[in-house]
Parts: C-alpha cells; sequence; structure tokens
C-alpha cells in the first residue's frame, strides 16, 4: 500500500521541469508512504514517476519504487498482489527475480502477458508501467476499485495520481463539475468517471489506460456478470461460500508484518475478524469507534463479544464533539470530496488509533452489496410485493419473496418508519426503475437550497437506469439483483474511497477480503431467494457461519453503520457550528445554491438530517479546496 503519481507528455517534447512538478505531488500524498519515497525522471524528460511507500511486503530497500527491470520498463504501484508467491513460481523460468515484492512480480507478467497480466493478478491494485522499448505507457485499476486512480490531461500531459488533490497544482482553475456535482446532490456519491473538481476523472474499477503515439484510450478488462445458477441447493452455496471465503482469507493476511482488524459489531466485520484469528497467532488486535456522549450510539458490547471469541485485544476509540470540530476539516482534505455520509469521520478516528498499533487492518466492505445487507432492499421489496399481491402477478416473476414471506421480516424496518413514511408520500407502486430511485434520492428535501434549474437531475436518472438496467450484467428480470449490482457499481466504490482515504491519511493500510473476485463472481451466480429468503438480509452468510458468529451478532436488529450523534452535538456541544460553517461571505457566493436559504435552513433546523451532512460537507469542500486554490497553483510556479 503506497501513494503513486507522475506525468507523460503526450507529445514528443519534453516537459517543462519535470522535477517541480513530480516534487509536488509527493509532497500532497506523502501521508500515503511514510517508509520511503523515490522519484525517477526518463531520459528524454517526457516521463515522471513517483512513489511513496508503505512497506507491507518486502521490508528491505530491494522493494522500493519506483523499479526499474532488466528489460527498462519502470513501474509505480499502490496495493497488494495476494497471489504474488503463486506467481512468481510460474514467472520464475524467464525472468531471474532480484526482490521477494510483489511489485517485481507484476513488472515480470507484464513481460509474458501484456496488458492481460491484469487479468492474472488477485489483489487491489492501481499502477503505472512505463515501456520504452514501444514507447506505451499502459495503467490499471483493481477489478472493484479498491485502490484508487485519477488523472487530468492540460496542454497535452496527462498527470496522474493516487489523490485528487495531487492534481491540482496543474488546473488552470479549481472549478466544480456541474454533472458531478448533480450525482452528489442525488446519491452523496458520483456514479460516473467524472469527478467534483473539473477536468480530473477517475480511471473506474475494473479498467485499463493506455497511452500510445501520443492517443489515451481507456478499456474495461473486468465485469461481473450476475449468470445465475439454478441447479444446485442451498447447502451447495453454503459450502462454496466458506470455502472461497476461508481461501480468500488466507491470502488476505499475506504480509512481512501482523494484522489487525476493524471490528463494528455487525456481521462483515465480526465474521472477518473471527476467521482471521484462527490464522496466525499475530493477528490479535481490533479497533472500534464509540460514542459515550448520548445513549444509542455504543455498539461496543457487540465488538467486545466478536474479540473475546477471538481472543483479541479491542482497542476503542471514545470520539467526541470535540473530536469533530478539530477534525473534520482533515477528514473533507484527505477525501479529496465528499462522499458517502458521516462515517467517514469515525472511520478516520479509528484509522487513526489503529495506525498507533500496527500497519495493516482488515474491513468489511463489500459484504452488504455482495449479499444484500441494506434494509433499503428490503423496503424496496416490501411495496412491490404488496403491489404484486394485490395485483395477483407476484407468482410470475423472480419476486424472490412474497408478501407471505417477507411480513416475519418486516421488525428489521421498525426504525425506518420515517425513511418508509417519506418513501410512501409520492408515486406509491410506481414504475420500479423511479421507485428505486426515489428510495436512494438523498436531494428529495432539497428544494429552495439548490438551483436546480442550474443542473441536470434528468441525465443523472438517465445515467442511473442505464446502469440499473444493464442487461449484460443482469441477465434476468430479478429487482434484488438490479439493486445489489447498481450498489456495487456506484455506492461501493463511494465506501471505498472512504476505506482508502480514512485509513492512508495516517499511514495505514485497509484490506477487504470480501472483494477477491472469484468470489465475487461465485455470489453473482447464487440466487436471490438464496442470499435474500423472505426478506432475510445476508441469508447465505447466516446460514454458512450459524456456529461461528455469536447468536447476538446474527440475530441483532439496530445495526446503524457506524453511527454518529450530530443531531445531538448540533444541538448541544456544536451548537452554531454549521452557521458559522456557512455564515462568510464567500459562502453565499457559491454556484449553484441559494446561500440564503440553506443558512436559514440550518438556524431554523430542529434535527440533523442527511441534507445538513450533505451541505455542510460541500461547504467545507469549497472552503479547502476552492478558497485555497492559489494554495495548489503556487506549487508549481515557475
Amino acid at each position: 500500500m503506497c501513494g503513486i503519481a507522475g506525468l507523460i507528455s503526450l507529445t514528443s517534447r519534453p516537459y517543462s521541469r519535470p522535477e517541480v512538478a513530480i516534487r509536488a505531488m509527493s509532497g500532497l500524498i506523502s501521508h500515503r508512504g511514510p517508509d520511503g519515497d523515490g522519484e525517477w525522471i526518463s531520459d528524454d524528460r517526457r516521463v515522471g514517476l513517483i512513489h511513496r511507500r508503505l512497506a507491507i511486503i518486502d521490508l528491505s530497500p530491494s522493494g522500493a519504487q519506483p523499479m526499474h527491470a532488466p528489460n527498462h520498463t519502470v513501474i509505480t504501484y499502490n496495493g497488494e498482489v495476494y497471489n504474488y508467491i503463486e506467481l512468481r513460481k510460474e514467472l520464475s523460468a524467464n525472468w531471474t527475480f532480484r526482490s521477494t515484492s510483489d511489485t517485481e512480480v507484476i513488472l515480470a507478467a507484464y513481460e509474458k502477458w501484456g496488458e492481460d497480466c491484469v487479468t492474472h493478478l488477485r489483489g487491489m491494485f492501481a499502477f503505472v508501467i512505463w515501456d520504452p522499448r514501444n514507447g506505451k505507457f499502459f495503467a490499471a485499476r483493481d477489478r472493484f476499485g479498491i485502490k484508487p486512480f485519477y488523472y487530468t490531461v492540460q496542454d497535452d500531459t496527462l498527470f496522474f495520481a493516487s489523490e485528487a488533490k495531487a492534481l491540482l497544482p496543474f488546473l488552470p482553475d479549481i472549478r466544480t463539475d456541474s454533472s458531478a456535482l448533480a450525482e452528489y446532490l442525488t446519491f452523496q456519491y458520483t456514479i460516473g468517471v467524472k469527478t467534483l473538481f473539473e477536468g480530473v476523472d477517475t480511471l473506474p474499477a475494473g479498467h485499463a489506460l493506455v497511452i500510445s503515439n501520443g492517443r489515451v484510450a481507456t478499456r474495461r478488462y473486468w465485469d461481473v456478470q450476475y449468470d445465475v445458477d439454478y441447479d444446485h441447493s442451498p447447502r451447495y452455496f453454503e459450502t462454496r461460500f466458506k470455502e472461497l471465503l476461508a481461501d480468500s482469507m488466507n491470502v488476505h493476511l499475506r504480509a512481512d508484518v501482523p494484522v489487525g482488524g476493524y471490528v463494528s459489531g455487525g456481521l462483515d466485520s465480526s465474521l472477518v475478524a473471527l476467521l482471521a484469528s484462527r490464522h496466525d497467532h499475530r493477528n490479535r488486535e481490533a479497533f472500534h469507534g464509540r460514542f459515550m456522549e448520548y445513549p444509542g450510539y455504543d455498539e461496543s458490547h457487540y465488538a467486545r463479544e466478536v474479540t473475546d471469541l477471538a481472543d483479541m485485544s479491542l482497542h476503542i476509540a471514545d470520539i467526541t464533539a470535540a473530536d469533530f470540530r478539530r477534525h473534520v476539516g482533515d477528514v473533507i482534505y484527505h477525501l479529496d470530496f465528499p462522499v458517502a455520509g458521516p462515517g467517514s469521520f469515525p472511520q478516520y478516528m479509528v484509522s487513526a488509533l489503529a495506525a498507533k498499533h500496527l500497519k495493516v487492518v482488515l474491513g468489511g466492505q463489500g459484504g452488504d452489496e455482495l449479499l444484500g445487507g441494506y434494509a433499503r432492499y428490503l423496503v424496496a421489496y416490501f411495496e412491490q410485493s404488496i403491489k404484486a399481491a394485490m395485483d395477483g402477478t407476484y407468482r410470475q416473476g423472480n419476486f424472490v419473496v412474497t408478501i407471505e414471506s417477507i411480513v416475519p421480516n418486516l421488525g428489521l424496518l421498525r426504525e425506518y418508519k420515517p425513511m418508509i413514511s417519506e418513501f410512501w408520500r409520492d408515486g406509491l407502486f410506481g414504475d420500479i426503475d423511479a421507485r428505486y430511485f426515489r428510495l436512494i434520492d438523498r436531494s428529495t428535501d432539497m428544494v429552495g437550497e439548490v438551483n436546480w434549474s442550474s443542473l441536470n437531475k434528468a441525465q443523472v436518472f438517465d445515467s442511473f437506469r442505464a446502469i440499473f438496467n444493464n442487461q449484460d450484467n443482469v441477465r434476468k428480470e430479478a429487482y434484488f439483483d438490479k439493486m445489489t449490482h447498481f450498489d456495487f457499481k456506484c455506492l461501493l466504490p463511494a465506501l471505498l474511497q472512504v476505506e482508502d482515504r480514512m485509513s492512508m491519511a495516517h499511514g495505514l493500510e485497509s484490506r477487504v477480503p470480501f472483494l477477491d473476485h472469484a468470489l465475487v463472481e461465485f455470489l453473482a451466480t447464487v440466487p436471490a431467494d438464496v442470499k435474500f429468503k423472505g426478506g432475510q438480509m445476508k441469508q447465505l452468510m447466516k446460514t454458512a457461519y450459524r456456529d461461528t458468529l455469536p447468536k447476538n451478532v446474527v440475530e441483532r436488529r439496530d445495526k446503524m453503520g457506524f453511527p454518529v450523534p450530530l443531531k445531538e452535538w448540533f444541538q448541544g456541544a456544536l451548537k452554531g457550528f454549521v452557521s458559522d460553517v456557512f455564515d462568510q461571505q464567500r459562502s453565499r457566493k457559491r454556484d449553484f445554491f441559494n446561500s440564503d436559504v440553506v443558512l436559514g435552513s440550518f438556524q431554523g433546523a430542529s434535527q440533523f438530517s442527511r441534507k445538513t451532512w450533505g451541505l455542510l460537507s460541500l461547504e467545507l469542500w469549497h472552503q479547502r479546496f476552492h478558497d485555497r486554490g492559489c494554495e495548489f497553483r503556487a506549487m508549481v510556479k515557475h
């Protein structure tokens, strides 16, 4: 796990002063690699690469980057290729290895398979290889987007980096991309290649980027296919799921340093911690965050039950309102742009605690999207089951759950009554596409605050529908698969952005064992009825690991997903904080917003909402990156 950045001139001309450019980028991502740094500039000064090192595999100097091969290829790489041991054996007949690093394995794989090397890699990665033999620049990102890769083209030069902030010195102006903003206001994340910084794109998950003869091209090399297997029994799926997850855990625990884990008290992180503890006596450190100032925000007793069972030491971060005031700006800075709700703040705090003890932690990201762990799936199905029962049509399609089977599990929705009331307020029993879009739309109460006439909300819906109904992925009509697929493609990358930035802010590597491509490809074949039987969320996991997970964790119905007491803070210890943030001259002149309405809304608000978090994060982002944009541009001034 590291940080990478660099540049390549798209013409035959050298880049002026590449040393200045790459050192500016290196400084902006220095937190990602506290164990070393390296830089390389080609003889013709057209290509510059930098690397910030967090040493996990091959801690010796031979693992340093940018790494050069005898064939003159050069790589800068961020991530972990977990099958590097097996690949090394396969490639050693034609390659003399000079290190034990997975970095060199990628160079050897590229030499044998060329661009197709990415299909042989198992893990999380973002890398660039410069091949001077044919003047090819080859970049790739892992199948799920665990590791980041951003780029921009300015004045016939492509700049790339692990974090978007490292590209800001090269933009003519720091401006907000209106199409990305419309997506963010709708979902609190973006769903395409554009970012909130105009001119900065992300290389999508499972894609490669190639520059040859000055031309930039991207292509997809992997995608998930929901080709459902109706020939096997639930017991078969349980057994195979356990086999594949066990194999993923084995390779995710490969490291030359101890590995710990985040334990929230929910199913996913609890299972990962329990499986990890059985593997190696060194894996005995677990980390949890809690809020003790108000009741209802402490889940540490669930985490404690898991770590006691696993014989792990539980380290707890007690997080306060003072921590929020002190660090929320740091959170926004490290995220690069706001995304995916207030859970990023406690994750930042827990990562800071974990980094004091070790370099690598395991997390449970991906379990909700792969196995059906969000209550909104049940809300959506509840509506469609009622509609189908009324119309007498639910036995004619792949509805997965019936009104009869779903009733016993409706207790799971007790805490979601306000959301259901709002969801059903408009459009009840309408078109399925529009109904699910309505369910995940975070902007329904942003009427006066946003100048929607300047934004294209219709295009956001069209982009959503293109993914939701993509029959190249979901080949059979299954509402559950369509919902989970959209979240896998769109929400999960946002959560992985949080996972990466909040850990790397402290020089900490976070690994996600559920996101192993063999496991993901298998789960896409499991019938929805096995994963979501009767509306029971994560049914496959619960049945497969009923003898492993604590009963209280399996049966709990109050999992909140890293809850933050912002409502109580903004009414108490942080009263006036939001108004102070918005009550500034520049804040009142933001493009796309009716600033007086925004400020008045917050000053009169009686409780916290997702709208509060979304707009607060956006304003803090503007203040840090837009209002102080000259600080970035000054880094490369001649």
